[in-house]
């Protein structure tokens, strides 16, 4: 599953909590990966239950104890063979679609307000990956201090630009025929 091969990955830098995980995630993969609290935590378990991760507590004043996870070797060597197994494609889902394709009751302007909300939602998300996400990559590659990684990391936040910049042109382009639908017959009551 990839959320456990994105976790061994991310332990196999240091030993980490199911929080400090989902921190890395909002701030390295999220443009193209997300991870709920949950989710992470149910993944860590399966992870130790496989033996792939092993967990130790560290005791801390003043604080609630932490439980940080580590890779083992046998997860080393599952994140290894996972890394160079091609993965099947996977089906697009995209819940904005239904909507348009069920629409044929709703008026224009009702639609256009939607493609309006979308595209700047985009809009805000292309800003973010371009700022805050373009930060990130650049620090946390300052930080470990590995040129291939960044550019490995770049590469990926250039797809969620690039999906993104498609996805804002594929709306634009169609706002102008949304306009333009021919009037909305009521339904047979």
């Amino acid at each position: 599953m990839p959320l456990e091969h994105a976790i061994l990955a991310f332990i196999e830098f240091e030993p980490m909590s199911g929080y400090d995980l989902k921190k890395f995630f909002d701030v390295s993969v999220a443009h193209f990966w997300s991870a709920t609290q949950s989710h992470i935590y149910k993944s860590l378990e399966g992870l130790e239950k496989k033996g792939w991760a092993e967990a130790h507590t560290v005791q801390q004043d003043g604080k609630p104890n932490r439980k940080l996870y580590q890779i083992t070797d046998e997860g080393r060597a599952e994140l290894r063979r996972w890394l160079v197994t091609p993965l099947p494609m996977e089906p697009v889902r995209e819940a904005c679609l239904i909507q348009i394709f069920f629409s044929h009751f709703s008026t224009n302007e009702e639609i256009a307000a939607l493609f309006e909300i979308r595209m700047k939602q985009i809009r805000d998300r292309l800003q973010t990956l371009r700022t805050s996400a373009q930060e990130s990559i650049n620090e946390n590659a300052k930080n470990i201090g590995v040129e291939r990684a960044r550019q490995l990391w770049q590469i990926t936040l250039d797809y969620g630009i690039d999906y993104h910049e498609f996805e804002l042109a594929w709306h634009e382009k169609t706002l102008n025929t949304i306009r333009n639908l021919p009037p909305l017959t009521p339904p047979n009551q």
